[in-house]
This record gives structure tokens, sequence and C-alpha cells, in this order.
């Protein structure tokens, strides 16, 4: 059994950023809750936007959904959810997005789970964003609270 335990990363750049999520994403499935955490230009919608592109079906623009809370897209393994809770002010909103059946039915992406409560899933992937020393990098602190994610995070780490 896999000891539980948190990974650390530094990207030096937005590319190396982009190529984690890719190489996340070949790993994602329906059920599959990312939470996406850290302070505003700490590149969480960046990092959402280049797995997002790498799981669809068809090529289209990922924007932000900080005004429509919600964006879905056809993904090659089922529906993808990117949520942006920033302008939540009450839990009870998470019910009335429909999030709930979505951890369990779509591959879901969350930027500013805090907002989430009791509704924040036991088995999620958390990453948590930081800006590093200079402008252009990024630090991730990965928390993986199963074994499945520590398996997947441990894959990636040796590519």
């Amino acid at each position: 059994m896999l000891q539980m335990h948190d990974h650390t990363f530094h990207f030096p750049d937005e590319n190396q950023t982009a190529a984690f999520a890719v190489a996340m994403a070949e790993h994602l499935r329906p059920g599959d809750c990312i939470l996406l955490e850290g302070p505003v230009g700490a590149g969480k919608s960046h990092f959402a936007r280049a797995i997002i592109r790498e799981l669809l079906i068809v090529a289209e623009d990922i924007p932000s959904p900080t005004f429509t809370l919600v964006q879905t897209y056809d993904g090659q393994h089922g529906e993808i959810w990117h949520s942006d809770l920033y302008r939540l002010s009450h839990t009870d909103e998470v019910a009335e997005l429909g999030l709930e059946d979505a951890f369990s039915d779509a591959i879901c992406f969350v930027e500013w789970p805090d907002r989430l409560g009791s509704y924040r899933p036991k088995t999620a992937l958390t990453l948590t964003f930081s800006v590093g020393e200079h402008p252009n990098t990024r630090n991730l602190l990965v928390h993986a609270p199963t074994e499945r994610w520590q398996t997947i995070i441990q894959d990636i780490h040796a590519e």
C-alpha cells in the first residue's frame, strides 16, 4: 500500500505547467474531481484550460467560468465541468449549480473550492498553486488523498 503524502512541483514557466496538465489528462475518468486552490494569478485557470483542451473531442475556446460559474464540455471520456466558485456567497448555491451530480458523473475542475463547504468531495485531488520566486514560475502542492491519485501523481512525476 502506498503511503499517502503531498507532492511538490516547481514549474519554470507556463509551458511546464501546461505539460503537467497534459500528462495528467490521460489518467482522468468520469467521477474525478480536481480542486484548484491558490490566489488570483497563480495559474489555476491556465492549468484547467490546458487539461480541458487535452480532454476535448473537438477543439474549442475555453473561456473562464468566472461570470458563468460553470462551463461544460464534451470530452473523450464523458462530460467535463469547469467551475469558478469565487462569486458564490453561500454553499447552498453549489447544489443549485448541479455540481453534486457532476462530481459523480463528470470530470470536474473546481476553482475556489473553499466555497464548496460540505459539498467538497473527500476523494478529490487538491492542487494548490502559488507564484514562485520569479514572475513566470509556479509552485504546485499536490494533495492526493487516495491510492489511485498517489499512483497517478507518481506516474506523472516519473515521466
